[in-house]
C-alpha cells in the first residue's frame, strides 16, 4: 500500500507536499483576552480597562508551522468617524499565546472592539470574529479614577454625632455609595477587623455591609470605591464609638440563702422555685460565684420567672454554670418553649458514644463537649438572628458545628432545669444569663473562665538552717535533700575585673538565688501534694542544665501517686527536647501520653529556659510551655487525669528502680496553682513575680 500511494503522487505532474498546505486555524473567542479578562462584548459583559491593555490570543496551524498574529482595532470617534488600527507580531510556532500591548492614545471612554487572526506564508485565516462561534471583542479604556464613598450607619453614628453608641454585641449596618456609576466593589476596614471587599448588585449601586463589634472603644471605618477596571477612589473614613456589651436581660446567680423558695433576680424577675430546688450548694471555684441551686431530678426540679427571658426570635444567648449529678440521660439546664414543643433547649444528651452538651434551636441542634459526673462546666447556646447560625459554647470555647436554624416564637416561660421533652435537671446549676445580643467570643471566654488560685511560689534565695527554702506567702516550704543546695548569686562585696583574687561567682537565675542540684542524689520536695492532678492545675519553673550534652533523662518536676508520677516534666537528651509526660492511670507500666518542645541543653550558660505545664481538665487537654511558647507538638488530648497522693518534686522523678532522672543543673522560680492558666499569663511565668490572673 506505502508503494502505491507512492507511485500515485509522482505520477500528478506538477504536485509537491507544499501544496497540501491548510490556512490556519480561525482563532478561537475562548482563547482572546484583554488584559486577563476573557473576550466579551456588550454593557454588562466588555472589559474595562485602567491602561491601555494587552490583546492576547492563541492561535494555531494544522500543519504546525510557524504563524503570526494580525490584531486590529477600531473605534468610533467622536466626530462619528470610524478609526481602525493594525497590528501584526512576529512570526512563533503554532498553539504559541500571541501578545499585542496597544499603544497609550487609545480613547479613553470609548468603545473599542478588536478580532485577531492567523496567518501563514501562503495563507490567512478567518478573522476570530467570523461566523456563528466568532465574535469581536470589546474593552472601555477609563482613565478617571471613582469618586469617594459616602459611609452612612442608622445604628452606629458618627462620634460627633453621637458619642457612645450600644454596643458591643450589637449588629451594625454601614451603607458605602459613591456619585460614581461605575463602581462596582468597595474595599473596607475596621482598625479592630474585619476587613475586606464587597461587591454590589450592579455597577454604581451602594452596598450595605453588616458589622458585629466584638470589643468596646472608638473604632475607624475606611473604604475605598473601585471600578470596573479597577481604579480606585481617595479613603473615606467614618469614626464611631462602641459601648461594652449591655448587661443581660436576665440574671439568676443561684447564690440564695438555704430555704428560699424564690430566686432573685440581678436584672429580670425573680424566678420562683419548685420544691425540688434547694439553694445554698457549693460553687465553681475561681468563678466569684459563692453558691448555687441543687435540682434533684424530679418534675419539681426546676425555677422560673413565669415568662419568656427574651424573644428568641432575635438574637439571643442562654448560659449557666453547671454540674451534672449524672450523666447517663437527657437532662434540661435550660428551655424556653413554644405550643406545647421545644422551642429553645439547653441540655445535656446521653449519646451511645457517650454524653455530650446540646443547643436545640428551631428543631436543629449543635453539640460537643464531655460532660462529666461531679465537674462544673459552663454552657452557653447562641443564636445569631444576623447569620441565622445556632452555636454552642462550653467552658469558655465554641464546640461542635453551627447549624442553620429558623426559630418559631418561643412565647413559653423560661425554666431552669427543665424544657419540653427533655428531662428536668439532676446537679448543680449556677450564675443562669440570658441576652438579648450575640455574645461575643471573649466575653463566652471570660464567662467560662476559673480564674486560677496561687497553692505556691518558691523563689529559691534562701534555705532555713540550709534545709527549707520558704514559700513566699507562709505556705509549706521545699525541703532539701540529697546534698542540694541553695546558691547565692555575687554580692557585690568584690569585683573580679578590679581585684584578680576575687573568686567568680555565677549569677543566679532569678533574683539573688536559686537551687543547684548534682544529678546524683540532691532534690528538693513539699510535705505534702501541691496540686491536684485529678483537676486542672498548672506547675512551672526556670530550669538550666549544668552540661552541655547530657547522657541520661533529668526530671525537673513530678508528683507522684502510689505507683508512678502522675505528671513529670523532664529533659530527654536522644531527642534534645524538654518533655510533659502524664500517664493514663497509677500504675507501674501504665500508657503515657507525652508532649515535646525542642530545645538545646543550655551547658551551664545563660538565663536558662522558662517551663510550664498545664493541664485543663475542662477542655482534656495538656500542654507544655517552653519560655512562655507552646505548639501543636507540646499539646495532647488528655481525659481524666487522677488524683496522686505525692509531695511536688523537684529535681527527681520515680522510676521502675524508684527516685532517679535526678537533674544536674540549676532550678529557680518554681511556681504551682490549681486552675489553667491561658497563654497571656504562661508569659510572664519565671520572671520573679506573678502573673496578673486577670478575669
Amino acid at each position: 500500500m506505502g508503494a502505491l500511494v507512492a507511485a500515485t503522487a509522482a505520477a500528478v505532474p506538477g504536485t509537491s507536499w507544499a501544496a497540501t498546505d491548510v490556512p490556519p486555524a480561525q482563532p478561537l473567542v475562548k482563547d482572546l483576552h484583554t488584559d486577563g479578562k476573557a473576550c466579551a462584548a456588550g454593557e454588562d459583559a466588555r472589559a474595562y480597562v485602567a491602561a491601555a491593555p494587552q490583546l492576547s490570543a492563541v492561535l494555531y496551524d494544522p500543519d504546525g508551522g510557524q504563524v503570526s498574529g494580525e490584531f486590529e482595532v477600531w473605534w468610533t470617534d467622536a466626530g462619528g468617524a470610524e478609526q481602525r488600527r493594525t497590528y501584526t507580531t512576529t512570526a512563533k510556532l503554532s498553539g504559541s499565546p500571541f501578545t499585542l500591548r496597544l499603544p497609550s492614545d487609545i480613547p479613553p471612554d470609548t468603545v473599542v472592539s478588536w478580532h485577531v487572526r492567523a496567518k501563514d506564508s501562503q495563507s490567512t485565516s478567518p478573522w476570530s470574529s467570523a461566523g456563528d462561534e466568532g465574535t469581536a471583542c470589546e474593552f472601555v479604556y477609563d482613565d478617571v479614577n471613582p469618586e469617594k464613598a459616602a459611609i452612612t450607619s442608622p445604628d452606629y453614628p458618627r462620634a460627633t454625632d453621637v458619642f457612645w453608641v450600644d454596643g458591643v454585641g450589637v449588629y451594625g449596618h454601614f451603607t458605602m455609595d459613591s456619585p460614581s456609576d461605575d463602581v462596582v466593589a468597595y474595599v473596607y476596614d475596621f482598625i479592630r477587623g474585619p476587613h475586606g471587599t464587597v461587591r454590589a448588585d450592579q455597577p454604581g449601586g451602594a452596598v450595605t455591609l453588616p458589622y458585629l463589634p466584638l470589643s468596646s472603644g472608638p473604632e475607624t471605618l475606611t473604604v475605598r470605591a473601585v471600578d470596573r477596571a479597577g481604579r480606585s477612589s481617595g479613603q473615606s473614613t467614618y469614626d464611631f464609638n462602641v459601648k461594652s456589651g449591655r448587661a443581660p436581660v436576665a440574671h439568676w446567680e443561684l447564690g440564695d440563702a438555704a430555704g428560699s423558695t424564690s430566686a432573685a433576680a440581678e436584672s429580670g424577675t425573680d424566678a420562683r422555685a419548685g420544691s425540688g430546688v434547694t439553694f445554698g450548694g457549693d460553687a465553681p471555684a475561681g468563678t466569684g460565684l459563692t453558691a448555687t441551686a441543687h435540682l434533684d431530678g424530679g418534675h419539681q426540679a426546676f425555677l422560673t420567672p413565669g415568662a419568656p427571658a427574651t424573644d428568641t426570635t432575635k438574637t439571643f444567648a442562654f448560659g449557666a454554670w453547671v454540674r451534672p449529678g449524672r450523666t447517663d440521660r437527657d437532662m434540661a439546664v435550660l428551655g424556653q418553649d413554644t405550643d406545647g414543643s421545644v422551642g429553645v433547649a439547653l441540655a445535656l444528651r446521653s449519646r451511645e458514644t457517650g454524653p455530650v452538651w446540646s443547643f436545640t434551636v428551631g428543631g436543629q441542634e449543635v453539640s460537643g463537649g464531655v460532660p462529666e459526673t461531679g465537674e462544673w462546666a459552663h454552657v452557653l447556646g447562641l443564636y445569631d438572628a444576623e447569620t441565622g447560625h445556632a452555636q454552642l459554647y462550653v467552658n469558655g470555647r465554641e464546640t461542635g458545628t453551627r447549624v442553620k436554624a429558623a426559630p418559631a416564637p418561643a412565647s413559653g416561660a423560661f425554666r431552669i432545669g427543665q424544657a419540653h421533652g427533655v428531662r428536668p435537671w439532676k446537679g448543680d446549676i449556677g450564675d443562669v444569663r440570658a441576652y438579648d445580643r450575640v455574645v461575643v467570643p471573649d466575653e463566652a471566654g471570660r464567662l467560662g473562665y476559673r480564674k486560677p488560685t496561687p497553692l505556691g511560689h518558691w523563689s529559691l534565695e534562701t534555705a532555713s538552717d540550709g534545709t527549707a527554702s520558704p514559700e513566699q506567702n507562709g505556705g509549706q516550704p521545699l525541703t532539701l535533700g540529697g546534698g542540694a543546695v541553695i546558691h547565692r548569686g555575687p554580692d557585690g562585696s568584690c569585683l573580679p575585673e578590679l581585684d584578680p583574687d576575687c573568686p567568680v561567682v555565677p549569677y543566679a537565675l532569678q533574683g539573688e538565688g536559686d537551687l543547684q542540684l548534682d544529678g546524683r542524689t540532691a532534690y528538693a520536695a513539699t510535705r505534702q501534694p501541691v496540686v491536684d492532678t485529678a483537676d486542672s492545675f498548672t506547675v512551672a519553673a526556670v530550669v538550666r542544665l549544668a552540661d552541655s550534652e547530657p547522657d541520661r533523662p533529668m526530671t525537673v518536676l513530678s508528683q507522684a501517686g502510689e505507683h508512678t508520677d502522675a505528671f513529670k516534666v523532664r529533659y530527654q537528651p536522644s531527642l534534645h527536647a524538654w518533655q510533659l509526660v502524664m500517664p493514663v492511670k497509677d500504675e507501674t507500666g501504665a500508657a503515657e501520653t507525652v508532649v515535646s518542645q525542642l530545645a538545646m541543653a543550655d551547658g551551664g550558660e545563660g538565663q536558662g529556659h522558662r517551663l510550664a505545664v498545664v493541664y485543663d481538665d475542662a477542655a482534656d487537654t495538656i500542654r507544655l510551655y517552653l519560655d512562655g511558647m507552646t505548639g501543636e507538638a507540646g499539646t495532647a488530648g488528655f481525659a481524666n487525669g487522677w488524683h496522686s497522693g505525692g509531695p511536688l518534686q523537684v529535681g527527681r522523678g520515680l522510676t521502675a528502680d524508684g527516685w532517679g532522672e535526678y537533674l544536674h543543673g540549676d532550678v529557680d522560680e518554681v511556681q504551682a496553682f490549681s486552675g489553667a492558666l491561658r497563654d497571656g499569663d504562661i508569659i510572664g511565668l519565671g520572671m520573679g513575680t506573678d502573673p496578673c490572673l486577670c478575669s
